[in-house]
This record gives C-alpha cells, sequence and structure tokens, in this order.
C-alpha cells in the first residue's frame, strides 16, 4: 500500500479512529490492533510474504526468551549464530541468490568452462532488508545484554511490522521502539498536528518532487546515448532530487504517521544536500541505516582503533556492505566503493569530524568557504549517484563517458527547450530548498517555530493544495525495491 494513495488515505484514519476512540483504554488491545493493521497494510502488496515476517518474528522473540535464561557463552554464540542465519538467510536467497548464481557461472566461463545453472523467478519481497535489520538490532541488543527480552509477543509483533516504516524505514532500534509499546499512550493533539505537517512535508517532496524528477531522469537514463552532455547532467541532477525527494518524502510520512499513533521515530535525514564533506553527507543520509552498520558493523570490525590499513579496510568493508544492502547488482557496489574513495582523505586526516554542527548556524548565509564546501560535496554525490540510478556498470561508464565528452558537450536541451513543466519543477525545487535551509536545525523542513492551530492549518492546506495541483505521475517508493 502506497503512502500516496487513495488506499492509505481510507486505511489511515480508519485505523486512527478505532485506535483511539474503540481501543483507547487497553494497551494490549492497541497493540494487537497495530500488529493486524500493519498485517494488512503489508498483505494488500502480497498476503504470501506475511509468513516471512511472522518467521523472523518467532525466531528472534524465542532465541531472546533462550538467551535469558542462558549463560554459557557457545551457546550463546549459537543461537546468535541461528538469529543471523535465519534472518540473513532469507533476506539472502530472496535477494541475492540469482546474483550470486549469475556471477558464479560468469566466472567459470571465463577460464574456459561453462556450467548450465537456471536463475530463479524470485519474487523480492517489499521492505524485506528493513524489517531484516530491525529485528536482527533486537537479538544483537539482547545477546550483548543491552536489552532485557520481552515475554510479550504482541508488542515485539508490533515492533517488527510497525507500518509506518515497515517497508522503507527508518530502521528503528529495538531499544528506542519496543519500550514504546510498553507505555499506555494518550492522544496529543499538539503531537498529532506536528505529525500531520511532516507527513504533509513528505507528501510534497515524494509527489512534487520525486515523481516529477522521475519523469526526466528516467528519460535521461533510459535514452543516455541520444541525449547532449547538459541534459546528461541534468538528468544526474534530476536523479538526485528524485532520490532524495523520494527516500526522505518517505521517512517523513512514516515519522508523522507514528506520531499520530502517540511513537517517536528516529530521525532518518538531517538535509544532507547542505554537507560540508562526504562524512558529514553519511552522517546525515539515511541515518538509521548508516548508524546501525556503525554499531553492529563497524566497530565490532575495530572501526578506527586499530592501525591504518585496519582503518581503510574496515571503511572500504562498511560501504561496501552498504551498498550491496540496496541490491544485488555491482552498480551499488562501485557506488559505495567511490563512496569509501571519497571519505578516506577525511579520515586519514582525521578531518573526518570537522563538520557536527549544523552549517552556519545561527546566521542567515553561509559563508564562501562553506558553500565552496558543500558545492565539491554536492558534485561528488551527483557523479556516485550515478552508479546508482545506471542499470549496470557497462551503462553506468558510458553515461559518465558521454557526460565528460568534449565533443557532446553542446548546450542542447532537447527535451527542456519550452518545456514550463520543467520551469515549474526547478521552481518547486528551490522551495524545498529553501525551506529546508531555513529549517536546518529542525526535525523537518516544514517545521514551525511557534505553531499555533490557525498557522499550522493555513500552511498544511497551502502545501496539500499544491501537492494535489502539481502531484506527478504515482510511482512506487524508489527503496520499496531493497
Amino acid at each position: 500500500m502506497l503512502f500516496n494513495s487513495v488506499d492509505f488515505a481510507v486505511f489511515l484514519p480508519v485505523v486512527f479512529f478505532i485506535y483511539w476512540f474503540l481501543l483507547n483504554r487497553n494497551l494490549q488491545y492497541q497493540n494487537l490492533f497495530l500488529t493486524a493493521a500493519s498485517y494488512f497494510f503489508y498483505g494488500y502488496w502480497d498476503w504470501r510474504f506475511l509468513s516471512l515476517i511472522l518467521i523472523s518474528s518467532l525466531a528472534d522473540f524465542t532465541i531472546g526468551l533462550l538467551l535469558k535464561k542462558q549463560f554459557n557463552f557457545r551457546v550463546r554464540k549459537g543461537l546468535l549464530f541461528a538469529s543471523v542465519a535465519i534472518n540473513l538467510g532469507i533476506l539472502g536467497f530472496f535477494k541475492y541468490y540469482n546474483f550470486f548464481l549469475d556471477n558464479f557461472v560468469q566466472a567459470f566461463s571465463l577460464f574456459g568452462s561453462e556450467i548450465r545453472a537456471s536463475s530463479l523467478q524470485i519474487i523480492l519481497p517489499v521492505g524485506i532488508s528493513f524489517y531484516t535489520f530491525q529485528t536482527l538490532s533486537y537479538t544483537i541488543d539482547v545477546y550483548r545484554g543491552q536489552l532485557k527480552p520481552t515475554k510479550d509477543f504482541i508488542a515485539f509483533s508490533a515492533f517488527v511490522s510497525f507500518f509506518p516504516q515497515l517497508v522503507a524505514g527508518p530502521i528503528e532500534r529495538a531499544k528506542n521502539l519496543l519500550p514504546q509499546f510498553y507505555k499506555k499512550r494518550h492522544f496529543d493533539y499538539a503531537k498529532a498536528m506536528d505529525g500531520s505537517q511532516q507527513i504533509i512535508w513528505g507528501l510534497f517532496k515524494k509527489m512534487v518532487i520525486a515523481d516529477n524528477c522521475a519523469v526526466y531522469a528516467n528519460m535521461i537514463f533510459e535514452n543516455s546515448d541520444q541525449y547532449s552532455s547538459f541534459s546528461l547532467l541534468l538528468g544526474a541532477l534530476f536523479f538526485t532530487f528524485q532520490i532524495y525527494g523520494d527516500f526522505s518524502g518517505y521517512s517523513d510520512i512514516a515519522i508523522g504517521t507514528a506520531r499520530l499513533f502517540g511513537f517517536d521515530l528516529m530521525k532518518n535525514f538531517a538535509y544532507p544536500y547542505f554537507s560540508r564533506d562526504i562524512a558529514e553527507f553519511w552522517r546525515r543520509w539515511h541515518i538509521s541505516l548508516s548508524t546501525w552498520f556503525r554499531d553492529y558493523l563497524y566497530i565490532p570490525l575495530g572501526g578506527s582503533r586499530g592501525g591504518k590499513w585496519m582503518n581503510i579496510r574496515n571503511v572500504f568493508i562498511i560501504f561496501i556492505v552498504s551498498g550491496f544492502w540496496h541490491g544485488a547488482n555491482w552498480t551499488f557496489i562501485v557506488w559505495g566503493a567511490l563512496n569509501a574513495i571519497y571519505f578516506l582523505p577525511l579520515m586519514l586526516s582525521n578531518a573526518n569530524r570537522n563538520h557536527i554542527e549544523v552549517v552556519a548556524k545561527d546566521k542567515l548565509f553561509p559563508s564562501l568557504r562553506e558553500v565552496l564546501f558543500m558545492g565539491i560535496t554536492f558534485a561528488l554525490t551527483v557523479l556516485a549517484w550515478i552508479f546508482f540510478r545506471a542499470e549496470n556498470l557497462g551503462h553506468a561508464f558510458s553515461y559518465l563517458g558521454r557526460l565528460f565528452s568534449a565533443g557532446n558537450s553542446g548546450l542542447r536541451f532537447n527535451i527542456f527547450m519550452d518545456n514550463y513543466q520543467v520551469l515549474f519543477l526547478f521552481t518547486f525545487i528551490a522551495i524545498m530548498l529553501f525551506m529546508e535551509w531555513m529549517h536546518r536545525d529542525k526535525e523537518y523542513g516544514l517545521q514551525l517555530e511557534t505553531p499555533s492551530p490557525a498557522k499550522v492549518w493555513a500552511v498544511n492546506l497551502s502545501i496539500f493544495s499544491l501537492t494535489l495541483i502539481f502531484e506527478g505521475a504515482t510511482a512506487d517508493f524508489i527503496y520499496f525495491q531493497f
């Protein structure tokens, strides 16, 4: 079920009404209802894959209880390994089976041997990478002694399947979200209004920015051999804003929807395109994933505590695994490796934490130095997104070759000449960037300083009206495929 669909526009108020007006006196019933609503939300796409969520939930709930009773180190290690094997085994089969099979066959063909192996017609379950990592965080935290295992299977099931962030995050930690299902929740009008405002901002970024950018990004990337360098640059820029509007828009809607039901989810984006270096970008982009890999992979590998070569190894591992998490394609692996290369000079010069505070803090305008650094970081990011969007490595290198070809540098606008829709789109991108710059120290780009009911309603209606008028063609969220 898409957030930007009529189905969800009906689903959300019905669930909201039952949750607050019929079940508000019983916490257990609320949790049970949220679980049922979440399973309906996911099953609306394909009910067959509900079994995978149930298997993960049952496995990690049971292993958590066994860890509580077990003090033998080897047995505890075995239980943890069982959780990792079950969750990553399911994820690996559905997401990576054909990738490894195809590359295995190609590897043998390089040595003159042929292996016949048939790929399977596997449907990738929506959001499997997200809820797999979410439930894994529970088992790992229980194993480490950082979280007490729960005896409440209903609350645990609600945590794993919570519909606002089930299919595209934020990837919540059990330490943050699970305890919220234990506490009695009371309706908070101010919190609900703030949540509704964040939902509307997310819809604007998705429906006006991302979906309209997608039209031109797809047109250019799918026919890149027909366009000039300037048009290819525009295509890369359109995708840059498409993926940001799409993914951060989803996170805004998810966080805002959770607030309607009394839950607080972690912030997933912190205005990453205002970053002054790549290290800052990765502290601000898909925060829930980057911190997950930091805590559960990078630090256990040794983090930055070892020697220089170990540090370099760990950086490449974390970025390449992050790229591979996004999809079974060499383009994602190269995208991750490229970001590791961007990051290394900062790490080796101990400059990777130079920009912790928000850019131009307490100022209206950035300094020329900050503008330069933001421009360089943005350009490097746009370049990396080409690999992320390309169909394969050949397509990516062909795109880059034409982009930087001197013989292809004529300023030919092709499809963009006399197209007022493109002008509107650039205008709305500018509006989004302006709003986010002015609120870059806030949780989201539309958050008001002193929200009065009249101001909130006026702003919400204005942005929502613009969204309905200028929405692009309805499309799935990009990160549904991950």
